[in-house]
């Protein structure tokens, strides 16, 4: 029985289209990587466009990571967090509380991005239960924000377009209108649209009682809802309207943090926000093993510790919390990224990667290309009278042509609907951002030409 065969069998990928289950004859089955490049069972070699997902930061093949892996197993395979203290997971800890903002210093290791959300949420729930707030449990968060898939992290999650019938907190869970100027701004200047997502935010605080309010989360860039980038200005007045009001900001960094936009963090040094907790995940690692986490205030953690806990424990954790093996490839990823002058080189190549993409822009199939640093979308379109589930269904379709050209010719993407997303590893040179840019170009065409051809 042949790999694709055995996977239709016996495989149940996230994201799944149920009605298709076991019959999937074109996503791409991968043998091997290595630096920017994927390969294929049939042998094609393919630029990583998403970087495996937003996490590949230094690439693939990287010995420094191997061997730190194989050491630590060796020397400690695993430790249980529970009722243990691992060296690696104190070094990582520490590095990441050096260059968090403010003072988050206290870290907390997870698993990856959802259960990293979930684990912030639930700190947040117990601290106001020990401070004898039980009422301050409501959240605020955005649509098109993806925060994950555990329940609490899904419950956040504001993907309005995926269609699934699974079940998710609703109540105390409010959502505001995503930032995002292409969809929601027409017939307003970007700063007017700013103001008036600015004056939402207030008037939900009012309505709801910041005395209620427990929380606002939010990616600094929205990742899989598009790489949807706020305008100028608009993470720091929100962060400013949600202090003023007396709320914790978390800020979900699972994708823009240890590189992305070309810092360890991007709440501060690009979007000037201090906010009390920061997720992370993803590029953490390089993507090569999963870990995930938190990093919170000194100030936060002042007001349920010590004499102030009530004896409470924080009664959250998993069996791979602070796991020396997942801590020490952070390391070596860590190590890469300095002695390689990586952050460096994002904010040298970002501009270039931004400015090559917005080109696409003069393509038919083409309604925006958004992005920042090594982040960006492709959002496609037909012009043509479908809406409601039609629209859907024709976007689906868009975003799938787009993606199985891209494939043919040697460039893998994330097709989020009619989104094509690109992340590429940080370790990408303006040659091969010239041949990712291209390879999308030539799938446009070719999908353009296919849609005429059906008429």
């Amino acid at each position: 029985m042949s790999i694709r065969e055995s996977y239709n069998k016996v495989s149940l990928h996230p994201w799944a289209d149920l009605s298709a289950l076991g019959e999937d004859e074109e996503t791409p089955i991968v043998t091997r990587g290595d630096g920017v490049y994927l390969y294929d069972d049939q042998g094609r070699k393919m630029i990583d466009g998403p970087a495996g997902m937003w996490c590949m930061q230094t690439g693939y093949g990287r010995q420094e990571i191997a061997d730190a892996v194989s050491n630590q197993i060796m020397t400690l395979g695993f430790a249980s967090a529970f009722n243990v203290v691992n060296e690696r997971e104190v070094e990582l800890a520490r590095r990441i509380a050096d260059k968090t903002p403010g003072d988050l210093n206290r870290v907390f290791f997870t698993t990856g991005g959802s259960t990293a959300v979930d684990s912030a949420l639930r700190l947040c729930q117990l601290a106001n239960n020990i401070k004898g707030l039980p009422n301050k449990k409501h959240i605020l968060t955005r649509d098109k924000a993806y925060h994950g898939s555990t329940f609490l992290a899904a419950s956040v999650t504001g993907k309005e377009r995926d269609k699934t019938a699974m079940d998710v907190l609703k109540e105390n869970v409010h959502f505001l209108s995503a930032p995002c100027f292409y969809t929601n701004g027409k017939g307003r200047t970007e700063q007017a649209f700013c103001d008036d997502l600015v004056s939402e935010l207030e008037r939900k605080i009012l309505d709801v009682g910041p005395e209620n309010i427990m929380c606002y989360i939010a990616e600094p860039v929205l990742g899989s809802g598009g790489v949807i980038v706020p305008p100028d200005g608009y993470n720091r007045r929100c962060w400013e309207v949600v202090k003023k009001h007396g709320i914790v900001y978390i800020a979900d960094e699972v994708v823009t943090a240890f590189g992305r936009l070309g810092h360890w963090f991007a709440s501060e040094a690009v979007f000037a926000v201090v906010p009390d907790i920061i997720t992370f995940a993803k590029g953490v690692t390089s993507g090569y093993l999963p870990l995930g986490g938190y990093a919170v205030s000194d100030a936060f953690m002042a007001e349920i510790s010590g004499d102030k806990s009530g004896g409470n424990c924080y009664s959250n954790g998993y069996t791979w919390s602070a796991n020396p093996v997942s801590c020490a490839a952070a390391i070596a990823s860590w190590d890469i990224i300095e002695q390689e002058g990586l952050l460096d080189h994002v904010r040298d190549v970002g501009p270039y990667f931004q400015a090559q993409l917005r080109i696409l822009q003069d393509h038919p199939l083409v309604g925006v290309v958004r992005g920042i640093g090594l982040m960006a979308a492709v959002e496609m379109r037909v012009d043509n009278c479908a809406t409601g589930d039609d629209l859907l269904a024709q976007d689906y379709a868009l975003g799938e042509m787009v993606d199985n050209f891209c494939h043919d010719l040697g460039l893998l993407v994330r097709p989020l609907i009619n989104v094509c997303i690109m992340s590429p590893p940080l370790i990408i040179t303006r040659e091969q951002i010239d041949d990712l840019v291209g390879a999308l170009r030539q799938a446009l065409d070719l999908t353009q030409a296919a849609l005429r051809k059906a008429g």
